[in-house]
């Protein structure tokens, strides 16, 4: 099977270097990670609110993947002050309710942004039984 790059997404600013928003490889969805910046590169003031950014960064991806933060099975995500981790835990569990993935998380120095995200998803028709191309949607409940 041949890798699927996803190097333009409706909404979000093009890679900032030679990477692809995100990699589909045999029924995964592979994200680079994903600032808290919107198309024109402005950050919103609050950690809260740049999380937020990130996340609805993360999902436009993954939609374009063909997949969705409900398909997701893994979160690294790159934070650069450990005070920022309670504020981190109560948004992240708003996005993703009791269907937590796995998740890394870890204090890193990053370029004039306070947080990346990255994931790993499986491709929504993967997740239900199907082949791409035959239907989609959300995870069953």
């Amino acid at each position: 099977m041949t890798p699927t790059r996803i190097d333009t997404v409706e909404g979000l600013a093009a890679p900032v270097g030679p990477f692809s928003h995100a990699v589909v490889a045999n029924g995964f969805v592979y994200t680079s990670g994903q600032l808290p910046v919107d198309a024109s590169g402005t950050a919103p003031d609050t950690f809260a609110a740049q999380l937020t950014r990130a996340l609805d960064n993360l999902r436009a991806v993954l939609e374009a993947a063909g997949s969705s933060l409900g398909h997701v099975v893994k979160v690294n995500g790159y934070l650069t002050d450990p005070e920022q981790l309670d504020t981190y835990n109560r948004v992240y569990r708003e996005v993703f309710g009791d269907a937590l993935p796995a998740r890394t998380t870890v204090g890193v120095s990053l370029w004039g942004v306070a947080l990346e995200i990255d994931c790993v998803a499986v491709v929504a028709e993967e997740a239900e039984g199907r082949r791409p191309g035959r239907g989609g949607g959300e995870p069953r409940g």
